[in-house]
């Protein structure tokens, strides 16, 4: 998990005389609980022992923080001080900020908080306002958010993107303008001929694919060989997919990917779903690794919104799949994708041998054959989202529930409106509208994590221009 990198800026009354007399004495001990109390949380906090008061003060406090790569600015208004040098703090820094005071009646701090937010206001500078004691739930649940959708923008800008193939299977919703990902987000876009897997696959060492092939025999629930779709040398060939892939990743310093896979590779090649099925999650062959979003079928915004998921929740392996069926009677969205989903899904466990143990490869429908990873998503809370654009502007779908299991009725009577073709899915249960999605939501295809990140994802919308649309 990564922690927000968050600087502290305590503002003082930058009169000599007010400040001996009054102001010193309150806001120095908040100061100090300021401090303490961001010590707690899960952040990494940097700060200076002192107020800042003047604007050589200021300066050198700002730039020490920017120094530090810090992203998101906390700027703490005990008492009385001059707006216009809350504002150069805040403009020299430039980063997202959250203003705060306390709910105290001695300390004049409201005035000094709504005279610099009100200043925020008139240059068009987004923030969040807390006026909370410290060291209470209610100053926890309104910052935490925030530190954390500040942090998901900073992770964003510089990324780069790997987008193997183009469009796939006529899918539009899957297409972006990879100028607009650059002014909104900060993210660069990597163009990659699929082919490019195919070429270094035939370079992975038989030796190198042999080990992750028996790691997945031994640790699955089943490998469905056969003497068609599903062979061992099938296999083998989509792992060194793979690691050509994951090797691509690495040279080219690539973020987070979506490939095309459809028709092209799944046809006459091989289908990537050991590539879906392992970069976004936390485990591999070779150990523990840190989750990488990849999409399938190119879609770019799906791919963006497992990273925007990834970073708001810390790190956490996101999900991939299409919305393919709702049951209205209880309020369950059936996500299967084509033939892999982040098999971290299958059991939530801290270990690859936990989760693998629910999933099992079994032989793909596609022409070129390989295996289809299987599983239904282990029960827990999920925050579903998606990046769409209406008209030209993102807006971002956000729905909030929980995976369950089903019931056995309803899981055969899936089976069998589906036929032998199964897929790893995930049934989320959900308080949102279903009509109200059917009417707005603007993609066949849509991502999720683990957990509770709607405030988040919020936040995040406010930060970058986007519209939240959240359905609960």
């Amino acid at each position: 998990m990564s922690n927000p990198k968050v600087g502290l800026m305590t503002f003082g009354d930058e009169r000599q005389d007010m400040w001996d007399k009054v102001f010193g004495a309150l806001t120095m001990p908040r100061h100090d609980e300021a401090v303490s109390y961001l010590k707690t949380l899960p952040i990494d906090l940097f700060s200076n022992p002192e107020v800042a008061r003047t604007r050589d003060q200021i300066n050198d406090q700002a730039d020490a923080l920017s120094r530090n790569h810090i992203d998101v600015l906390v700027a703490h208004i005990p008492c009385w001080t001059s707006p216009n040098l809350v504002i150069h703090g805040i403009q020299r820094i430039d980063k997202p900020v959250v203003i705060i005071t306390s709910k105290s009646a001695a300390t004049h701090g409201m005035v000094g908080f709504l005279g610099a937010g009100g200043a925020l206001q008139q240059i068009g500078k987004t923030h969040l306002r807390i006026r909370e004691n410290f060291n209470t739930e209610a100053m926890t649940n309104k910052l935490m958010p925030y530190l954390r959708a500040a942090s998901a923008v900073s992770m964003l800008k510089g990324e780069v993107f790997g987008f193997f193939g183009g469009r796939s299977l006529g899918i539009d919703t899957g297409s972006f303008d990879a100028m607009q990902w650059r002014k909104m987000f900060g993210v660069d876009v990597e163009h990659i001929d699929q082919l490019e897997i195919i070429r270094r696959a035939e370079q992975v060492e038989d030796k190198r694919a042999d080990g992750m092939v028996a790691w997945l025999e031994q640790n699955t629930k089943q490998v469905q060989y056969n003497d068609a779709a599903l062979t061992r040398e099938k296999l083998s060939y989509q792992v060194k997919c793979y690691l050509a892939t994951k090797d691509i990743i690495q040279e080219k310093h690539l973020g987070f990917v979506s490939v095309k896979c459809m028709p092209d590779l799944s046809n006459d090649y091989v289908p990537q779903c050991i590539s879906a099925a392992f970069l976004p999650s936390t485990f591999d062959a070779d150990g523990e690794k840190k989750p990488v979003s990849m999409s399938c079928e190119a879609d770019g915004d799906g791919a963006l919104t497992m990273e925007v998921l990834k970073n708001v929740s810390g790190g956490l392996p996101p999900m991939f799949g299409d919305l393919s069926h709702m049951d209205h009677e209880d309020n369950v969205l059936y996500l299967p994708n084509c033939g892999a989903m982040c098999t971290w899904f299958a059991g939530r466990a801290d270990t690859a041998a936990e989760n693998l143990k629910h999933v099992e490869l079994r032989p793909s429908v596609r022409p070129a054959g390989g295996c289809s990873t299987y599983f239904s998503a282990a029960p827990g809370p999920m925050t579903l989202a998606r990046l769409y654009r209406f008209d030209g502007q993102y807006r971002m779908a956000i729905i909030p529930g929980d995976a369950i299991e089903l019931s056995q009725e309803k899981q055969a009577a899936f089976i069998e409106a589906r036929g032998p073709h199964q897929l790893p899915t995930a049934f989320v249960k959900t308080p949102a509208d279903l009509e109200a999605i059917i009417d707005e939501f603007g993609s066949n295809h849509i991502s999720g994590v683990a957990g509770s990140w709607v405030q988040e994802l919020v936040q995040f919308c406010h930060m970058t221009g986007i519209t939240p649309m959240v359905f609960h």
